[in-house]
């Protein structure tokens, strides 16, 4: 044991420091602030996306549901609007397509539009779906 101790010792000169100096610790906290802080924006920024996403998802899901509820209106035409509980607006407008070179009737097909729209932090929304649908007289 003794004759590890001095050849560790004849290694190193006398007053030689080891690790790391107060400098290089700094520089080295200092990175690894910077590091942390830009995985925290990486992280809240993917958060918010997702949280986006999925507000999109229900507002798609959400016009094209009321679309199929609407798949076959009165030739007086659609004028509906509502809000759920989540805070989505929704608005179903219909009117007559306009066909001249058709046999069909006025108003037999109707323009129909849904819009879901919703208030995302200071962002407006909005999903707007078009169809064409079939109309019947009352």
């Amino acid at each position: 044991m003794a004759s590890i101790r001095a050849q560790h010792s004849s290694v190193l000169p006398r007053g030689s420091q080891r690790g790391f100096s107060l400098l290089e610790m700094m520089v080295a906290i200092a990175i690894l602030a910077l590091s942390l802080g830009a995985l925290y924006q990486a992280v809240s920024g993917a958060t918010r996306n997702v949280r986006t996403a999925e507000k999109y998802a229900y507002g798609v899901e959400l016009a094209r549901s009321l679309l199929a509820d609407n798949t076959l209106i009165s030739t007086d035409g659609v004028n509906k609007r509502g809000e759920t509980g989540g805070g989505f607006n929704w608005a179903v407008l219909s009117f007559p397509r306009d066909m001249p070179k058709s046999s069909l009737p006025r108003g037999a097909l109707h323009n129909l539009e849904v819009s879901v729209s919703w208030q995302d932090g200071l962002k407006r929304r909005k999903v707007v779906l078009h169809s064409v649908v079939g109309a019947y007289g009352e």
